[in-house]
């Protein structure tokens, strides 16, 4: 009798083992669903807000002209303009210095301790605040370097502070690279600088080219890192050179919210100035899906 109900007993402790884990599964992916609609949820009600308050600020006059009568009235073509830059500057720092720490790191550096301490490091790089990067701006390039508030120094600043993320996503991408890729390279009798340059990098390229891109988004929306080393209450005219100042985008929506003579009068100009940034983010973060889904698609043919 025995024979007979044991393989019963454990055909239905199976099931029940399979019925309780189906259940924790459902239940974990029903927690993710959740915070991805939270998270949704959160994003499209920010955008609407900025929709409602901002859609009426905006005009032609609004985005081409210079701001007047205390902020009260015109454009913000000069923060446009200078948000460009600093955030274009900002990777032509951190671009070249992440790529090349990226090919030490994953293809020159040994395995070891002073591997994973140098990646400890530049993982809690990425997490400092930027109002540390950008008293650490002030110290080092305004005062120490006497760049003074300047686009240089703003530049460098935001270059240091997207490095850690250039860094990691150029790291990633390069990883990704098959090693079939190297022995093949290496085996027809290239160096390992040649097979880099040829075959890695190139393979590397889309997740490279993301990377860089978000890390323009993200150097465009700070506030913190730019006040105390490039960006300015006002200026009357467009930055001449690198040593010049310069008004932004996110400083200037500080400035309007918290240090303007009349807040009330130019509360339409901060919620229209809040919609032109995100939407300026917004855009580079479309660009870098475009760009890397283009580059799969030519070297998949």
């Amino acid at each position: 009798m025995s024979t007979i109900l044991n393989p019963l007993l454990d055909l239905a402790a199976s099931e029940r083992r399979n019925n309780r884990r189906k259940t924790r599964e459902r239940a974990v992916f029903l927690l993710f669903r959740s915070a991805a609609v939270i998270n949704g949820l959160a994003l499209a009600i920010i955008i609407g807000f900025l929709l409602v308050n901002g859609l009426p600020a905006l005009s032609l006059e609004f985005l081409t002209e210079f701001p007047r009568e205390s902020m009260t009235k015109g454009g913000i073509f000069p923060c446009i303009f200078g948000t460009f830059v600093l955030a274009l500057s900002s990777m032509l720092v951190a671009l070249p210095l992440g790529v090349a720490s990226a090919i030490y790191l994953n293809e020159y550096a040994r395995p070891g301790k002073v591997l994973r301490l140098i990646r400890i490091c530049i993982n809690n790089l990425a997490g400092v605040p930027s109002v540390v990067f950008g008293l650490f701006g002030l110290g080092l390039f305004v005062g120490l370097l006497g760049m003074g508030v300047s686009i240089l120094a703003g530049a460098f600043t935001l270059g240091a502070l997207t490095l850690p993320v250039v860094i990691g996503t150029t790291e990633e991408a390069m990883r990704s690279v098959p090693d079939t890729y190297r022995e093949a390279s290496l085996g027809l009798g290239a160096t390992k600088w040649q097979t880099i340059q040829r075959v890695v990098l190139p393979a590397a390229l889309p997740g490279i080219l993301t990377g860089s891109i978000l890390s323009i988004s993200r150097a465009a929306g700070e506030t913190a890192a730019i006040m105390f080393t490039a960006a300015v209450f006002f200026t009357p005219q467009l930055p001449q050179g690198i040593l010049d100042d310069v008004m932004a985008l996110p400083y200037h929506i500080y400035v309007l919210a918290t240090a303007g003579t009349e807040i009330e009068k130019t509360r339409p100009l901060q919620y229209g100035t809040a919609l032109v940034l995100i939407a300026l983010v917004l855009g580079m973060n479309l660009l870098a899906i475009w760009m890397r889904a283009r580059l799969q698609r030519k070297l998949s043919k």
